[in-house]
């Protein structure tokens, strides 16, 4: 997929918490010029404290972001919406003209269960992943 430059990427995700966090910490690293990164929630909450050990694991600070309502986005600003979840894809509005849009059905860290260890191997196995996806998905906008 090929984006022009000056557009902007919506991370969505339903509680803006984890998934998408980490899909706009990791956007911001690498985005091509021209290209914003944002993520919001369909019904969103603080970031994830685990989402926030994993991602400074691999050197990416995403305290300063901020969990955002969809309500507050600009649909018609953007070029891409990529969906993180089931239930964000499902409660995704409908988006006008241009507005392309990618799902990628990640599991949800939060729901992890077990005990420390286990709960953080899930949530770097999904920042893995979403590291890998928003790397192959910046690649791609960049060759615009």
């Amino acid at each position: 997929m090929t984006t022009p430059a000056n557009h902007t990427v919506l991370f969505l995700c339903t509680g803006n918490s984890a998934r998408s966090q980490m899909a706009e910490g990791f956007a911001k690293i690498c985005a091509p010029q021209g290209v914003e990164v944002v993520s919001a929630g369909t019904e969103p909450k603080g970031i994830h404290p685990r989402a926030i050990q994993v991602m400074d694991e691999v050197g990416v600070d995403i305290r300063p972001q901020r969990s955002q309502d969809l309500e507050g986005i600009d649909i018609g600003s953007l070029e891409l919406v990529v969906t993180l979840c089931g239930s964000a894809d499902r409660r995704c509005p409908p988006l006008p003209a241009g507005v392309a849009k990618e799902h990628w059905p990640l599991p949800d860290p939060a729901e992890a269960e077990g005990g420390e260890e286990e709960v953080v191997a899930v949530f770097r196995s999904v920042r893995d992943d979403i590291r890998r996806r928003v790397e192959e998905l910046m690649d791609g906008l960049g060759a615009s």
